[in-house]
């Protein structure tokens, strides 16, 4: 199993899950976010005093799904949430040793 966390910009997030979704993904938690990294921030004027945002907010997608799944979903992220711009973010993968179902203690693949 793998998790899949996708930094992505706020305003692709819907097209992305509706993408997610047609690859038949059942569940995704969504938080919002502040970072930066080559796209440093920006500046902003407020009542005529201009001040920089360093963090900037960002949307983190966090998906679990079976290694067979992993490379799809990855891709669909990619061509979902991409831009070409600076500030399109980052995906990580990583290895999942277990998950656990709470409400039945199904483990495994089958409490994804």
């Amino acid at each position: 199993m793998k998790k899949i966390e996708a930094i992505i910009r706020h305003h692709k997030l819907d097209a992305l899950k509706d993408s997610l979704t047609k690859l038949g993904l059942h569940g995704m938690t969504v938080t919002e976010v502040r970072g930066f990294g080559r796209q440093k921030g920006h500046t902003e004027t407020y009542r005529g005093t201009e001040y920089t945002v360093d963090f900037v907010p960002k949307i983190k997608l966090e998906v679990v799904v079976d290694d067979s799944a992993a490379d799809r979903v990855v891709s669909t992220i990619v061509e979902t949430a991409r831009t070409g711009q600076i500030g399109d973010g980052k995906i990580f993968v990583t290895e999942l040793q277990n998950v656990i179902r709470i409400r039945t203690g199904e483990t495994g693949a089958t409490a994804i």
